[in-house]
């Protein structure tokens, strides 16, 4: 694996271990190691963000939520819910050298289409992208948001 970019993120120490020829990074949420992909790398900076500057709390995440999109099983990279297990933001991580882009955004407004979450982040680690959904309608905010109640 090539050495992975700078993130446009506060940096953050992960544990990881050499398995054969790839790097795997523990994960503390799913509490396993997975392989370190540029995407997972993304991941992990965000989750750790979310959890160090948001406020929230580690128990609210699930990773690789499932959505049931028009009958197919989808999977959403990074969902927090709220007190209920509602979700309340819904994050689509890519690589850093994925551009995020109108595809980037319609497959997370098909996913959001059914959670209902209220927040929208896209990301590849350098540029970050957050919406609000309201009424129908989503507004793009400077900011990420402070997540209350999680």
């Amino acid at each position: 694996m090539s050495v992975l970019p700078n993130l446009n993120f506060p940096s953050i120490r992960l544990k990881a271990r050499r398995c054969g020829d790839k790097v795997e990074v523990w994960d503390p949420i799913r509490g396993i190691y997975l392989v370190l992909t540029p995407e997972e790398w993304v991941r992990q900076h965000l989750i750790a963000y979310l959890v160090s500057h948001c406020g929230v709390q580690p128990l609210r995440i699930v990773e690789e939520y499932a959505v049931l999109l028009n009958g197919q099983p989808q999977r959403a990279d990074v969902v927090v819910v709220d007190d209920a297990g509602r979700p309340l933001l819904l994050a689509e991580c890519k690589a850093p050298d994925v551009v995020i882009n109108r595809q980037t955004l319609a497959q997370a407004v098909r996913y959001n289409s059914v959670l209902q979450a209220r927040y929208i982040i896209l990301t590849n680690g350098l540029k970050h992208y957050c919406c609000t959904y309201r009424d129908g309608q989503y507004e793009q905010l400077q900011a990420f948001p402070r997540l209350d109640g999680c």
